[in-house]
């Protein structure tokens, strides 16, 4: 084993040399053991178990004196096996360029079919490997294989943010347009993640704004709704301010606060203003191009009910100022006001009422409004319907009688509304 050098003695408190020393005696030792085996004439194209083939092993782990060693050995570069499918998908969904530029020169076939039956591109590209793409396109990989989760290369750099691959596949001829996979299109997918940059850059390149597909529905749909989850923003980017350029958000960060990192509080509120805005602003472009505003289909039913059900106020109004239908029935929760009832968005209740939204429409999960908050334990939503006429004792829904719901979650506090309440 190579000594450690004297004035780092302590590996704990020298992260940068623990990992170097360290990865270079496994990566060692790895080989060594592979190469024995190997002399004991172990089998190089033996399959089964997690990893399928050793070739594959050895790809994910991006251990290359080991593969170097396997191909020298006669390893098939395009066996099938395993949770990863084969060794280039494997490199690829983990970012090893070295690797993968190793197993294209021994022949490993580009548009092969690997984990999840994605292609190495589309992994690459749902990775942010943008070396690894590029190398991949050079070696004619199928820019609209159409496959797997994100259905192409263009939604899987789309969803998640990587703006660099999105123009690089659309100068590949990459079909904007294309559909398949959980988002539908690539504008979806880059619309439920709120990367205003990209939508903005989609559209430029001619993207459909009222294609239908995928889980949302459109792409207005998917910009009204939930968005992308803030904890796995964390790790994606790292600071706030990587995040908030992520998200297209522009507006300059405080100059006494500039070393982000540090300020956890400054973190959480620049991001959330970050990724408020950025929705708000992928909103607007797309009713600027048009897109239906009672669009309906997806999880959610409408745009309106999308943004109701996430809390976007600001949406909700920019939805209601372009005649949006306060009363559509469609979708998981029915109604944009059971959707906002469910979530607990007093707000935007009160905003809907006051678009005379139907406190008492049927439909959906929940079965009305007044079901949909009571079976939360929303009191003071509860009372602001039942103030607004809503009827309590709707029956053939999900609980039967909104008493039911409240009962099924034993809200003590949601049910003393009912106590001394005459139904219209």
């Amino acid at each position: 084993m190579e000594p450690f050098p004297e004035n780092e003695a302590d590996v704990n408190a020298q992260e940068e040399h623990y990992e170097t020393t360290v990865d270079k005696e496994s990566a060692c030792t790895r080989e060594a053991i592979v190469k024995l085996l190997l002399q004991k004439g172990a089998d190089v194209n033996a399959q089964g178990g997690h990893y399928g083939t050793a070739l594959q092993a050895a790809s994910l782990h991006g251990y290359e004196g080991a593969m170097k060693l396997l191909l020298e050995k006669g390893a098939d570069v395009n066996a099938q096996g395993g949770d990863y499918g084969n060794a280039l998908y494997a490199a690829s969904a983990k970012g090893y360029e070295r690797v993968v530029r190793l197993l294209l020169e021994k022949g490993a076939d580009v548009n092969a079919l690997g984990g999840n039956c994605e292609t190495a591109l589309q992994a690459a590209s749902a990775g942010g490997y943008e070396a690894i793409v590029k190398l991949l396109l050079e070696k004619e990989a199928d820019v609209n294989a159409q496959e797997g989760y994100y259905g192409t290369a263009l939604q899987a750099a789309s969803a998640n943010g990587y703006k660099a691959i999105v123009e690089l596949l659309l100068e590949k001829e990459a079909d904007v347009n294309a559909q398949g996979g959980h988002y539908g299109t690539a504008l979806q997918a880059a619309s439920a993640g709120s990367f205003a940059a990209i939508v903005k850059l989609l559209l430029e390149n001619e993207a459909d704004v009222n294609a239908h597909g995928g889980h949302y529905g459109t792409a207005l749909q998917a910009a009204s709704a939930h968005g992308f989850d803030m904890n796995a923003e964390d790790e994606h980017y790292g600071t706030a301010l990587k995040a908030a350029l992520a998200y297209g958000f522009e507006e300059p960060f405080p100059e006494n606060e500039a070393d982000v990192n540090a300020q956890e509080e400054h973190y959480e509120s620049v991001f959330v203003k970050a990724l408020a805005c950025a929705r708000e602003t992928i909103v607007k472009l797309l009713l600027e191009k048009e897109a239906d505003v009672n669009a309906q289909g997806g999880h959610y039913g409408t745009a309106l009910q999308a943004a109701s059900a996430g809390g976007h106020k600001a949406i909700v109004k920019l939805l209601l100022e372009k005649q949006a239908d306060v009363n559509a029935l469609e979708g998981h929760y029915g109604t944009a006001l059971q959707a906002a009832s469910a979530g607990g968005h007093q707000g935007i209740v009160k905003l809907l009422l006051e678009k005379e939204a139907d406190v008492n429409a049927q439909g959906g999960y929940y079965g009305t409004a007044v079901q949909a908050a009571s079976a939360y334990g929303y009191d003071t939503i509860v009372q602001l319907l039942l103030a607004n006429k809503a009827n309590f004792n709707v029956q053939e829904t999900k609980y039967d009688t909104t008493l039911q719901a409240t009962s099924v979650y034993d809200h003590e506090m949601a049910m003393q509304p009912f106590k001394n309440y005459q139904s219209p």
